[in-house]
């Protein structure tokens, strides 16, 4: 379970202090929590690779290791959380292999001490080898399956992948907490506003795609292999939105690379769901609202003492500089033609 690379929902726009956060989730307190449902650690606990919230692997006595994600506070609701839930369970009811939290006492959702918490069964793995076509083949029927499941009704509770929340409002955000340095603040205002008005150019192009539950974070260090083949950890940020969102953080290279990357993926995935070609189109343009609302992730928790430690190089001169050139950089790149497959 590894959640190091969330990126803020619709809920953050308000903004959370963690000063309040998780300085009391102590050790103790973790292992007080799980035995608040009946769960009795034999004292093995390991802090895993996460930010946005905080997980941990437990060992338990007489059984195999569990692992226990903390909410950050005021993120999710309790119902969209709940939703998240319902979504994997889904999914294992499908026979596909993610990693639904267990039912305990009637729910999947706990408190303790004023945290919400989940536990999950631990599912190990290694990256998968991404420069393989067969790999990324069954990565897309993977997808593919996931979909397939997703589009038989909509999220009720969670937000919707769109230009307003990803992209304008982080914008707006970063902007009114005058992050960024006096000297590059004109610069970086026009360049995103350019930005964005390629972001809508591009969806104009797409035109009205379907909209779909999907994974929403669906980069590789979210993904476990096993010699049984893949499976996804992490739907913490599951949302609506186009089938191409839960695709395109796959591909990776030059141009030529990602044509013939997009055609395995493509390859897999329509064993399972036709795939709409026009949302090649978005494909820039999710990348660009995903930056924007990366850089007022990091703002927003910049209280919360494990950011600094993580980024150092976050919000220096450089840091915005770079974010410049960047968005100038996506700019060009919405303007050129999709990436269709080979």
């Amino acid at each position: 379970m590894n959640d190091d690379s969330d990126i803020p929902s619709r809920d953050d726009t308000q903004g959370i202090s963690p000063a309040f956060s998780f300085a009391a989730l102590t050790p103790d307190c973790v292992l007080d929590a799980l035995e608040s449902v009946d769960l009795y650690s034999d004292g093995r606990l390991l802090a895993l690779n996460s930010y946005e919230n905080r997980v941990y692997q437990v060992g338990i006595e007489d059984g195999p290791p569990l692992v226990v994600k903390f909410y950050r506070p005021q993120r999710w609701s309790d119902a969209a959380i709940r939703e998240e839930h319902a979504f994997v369970d889904e999914l294992a009811a499908a026979e596909i292999p993610a990693v639904p939290a267990m039912q305990i006492a009637g729910s999947s959702l706990h408190t303790f001490a004023g945290y919400r918490f989940a536990v999950f069964k631990r599912r190990g793995g290694r990256a998968p080898e991404l420069d393989d076509a067969a790999t990324r083949e069954w990565l897309g029927r993977f997808i593919g399956r996931i979909h397939a499941v997703g589009m038989t009704k909509p999220f009720a509770e969670r937000p919707t992948l769109d230009i307003a929340s990803f992209g304008e409002e982080p914008r707006d955000w970063l902007l009114a907490h005058d992050c960024i340095p006096a000297d590059l603040r004109e610069a970086w205002q026009s360049v995103t506003a350019q930005a964005l008005e390629g972001v809508r150019r591009c969806y104009e192009r797409a035109g009205d795609v379907k909209l779909l539950r999907l994974h929403g974070d669906c980069h590789v260090g979210n993904v476990l292999w096993t010699d049984a083949g893949p499976h996804f950890v992490d739907f913490d940020d599951s949302r609506s939105g186009p089938a191409i969102q839960d695709l395109w953080m796959l591909l990776s290279g030059e141009r030529s690379e990602q044509r013939l990357q997009l055609t395995d993926l493509l390859a897999g995935y329509e064993d399972f769901v036709e795939f709409d070609a026009r949302e090649l189109y978005l494909v820039e343009a999710l990348r660009t609202l995903r930056l924007l609302h990366y850089s007022a992730w990091l703002a927003r928790r910049w209280d919360d003492p494990a950011f600094p430690v993580a980024f150092p190089w976050f919000n220096t001169q450089r840091y915005w500089q770079d974010r410049v050139l960047e968005m100038r950089e996506q700019i060009a790149l919405m303007d050129e033609p999709p990436l269709w497959p080979a």
